[in-house]
């Protein structure tokens, strides 16, 4: 047995360790605030699954999540919050304490949230918020709609789905905008740029991705090849102007973009 001298040293070490560590950082304290639980499936199937994909809107205004098949919830997430402080961390999806009243979209009320749910027809596997506000300001941007006539703080939801569509809606009002249908398999992986501009890239099944501009009623720009496997994810660098993506062949894929 160790000496009581040394029991001594080693309990001073231990607390003398303990108080020269330092504090950790509050990032790095976690706690669950909430949770989300999707209705149990209908006949007609359109949720209650897995839940895929998730997303936060770039202002922090919504947040985005798919309930399983076919059904995406947009919820207005100050007022998620409130409901998680109100009732605790099990959240009543359904419950309407959440709607708030909303106009049409040229009313006041135009930028008050609102839940949605979405019917997107297929499969969800990828969600991205776009907004016409640059997340840094780095540029100016000249927001014109060829088919639409929205302000310059249109926010937007795209969908990726099991058939190679992208369907994209207005999250104000959960209309289909856009409809946008060149991919030959899933869509994995959505991401805009953060400039602003409503570039919309996409990550296939099918090794491509796509490059949409969506201030030009969604016109495809580019079709980026080079993965040899399906492409899982995308991201676009702080200043719009690199775009990487990853495949399932363990390729990291970095490309130049020119708007």
């Amino acid at each position: 047995m160790p000496s009581y001298n040394a029991f001594s040293l080693i309990l001073a070490f231990f607390f003398l360790r303990r108080s020269l560590t330092p504090p950790r950082p509050e990032y790095m304290r976690s706690r669950t605030i909430g949770e989300l639980l999707a209705p149990a499936a209908p006949f007609d199937k359109k949720c209650g699954r897995e839940n895929w994909t998730v997303a936060f809107a770039p202002d922090g205004s919504y947040f985005a999540w798919s309930q399983g098949h076919r059904t995406v919830k947009l919820v207005p997430w100050s007022q998620c919050l409130q409901n998680f402080l109100l009732h605790g961390t099990k959240n009543v999806t359904n419950s309407s304490s959440l709607r708030l009243p909303r106009q049409n979209s040229d009313g006041g009320q135009k930028n008050k949230p609102r839940e949605h749910i979405i019917d997107c027809g297929d499969i969800v596997w990828s969600l991205a918020f776009g907004s016409s506000v640059p997340e840094k300001q780095s540029r100016c941007v000249n927001i014109e709609w060829h088919r639409f006539r929205f302000g310059q703080d249109q926010l937007l939801l795209a969908t990726g789905l099991n058939n190679g569509r992208i369907k994209i809606w207005d999250v104000y009002t959960g209309k289909l905008l856009l409809n946008l249908v060149d991919h030959t398999e899933v869509v994995r992986d959505l991401t805009f740029a953060p400039d602003g501009s409503l570039i919309l890239v996409s990550a296939s099944r099918d090794k491509t991705l796509r490059v949409w501009d969506l201030k030009d009623d969604g016109n495809m720009m580019k079709v980026l090849r080079g993965h040899q496997n399906w492409v899982y994810s995308c991201a676009f660098s702080p200043d719009s102007s690199m775009l990487c993506s990853v495949g399932a062949s363990k390729a990291v894929c970095v490309k130049v973009l020119v708007h």
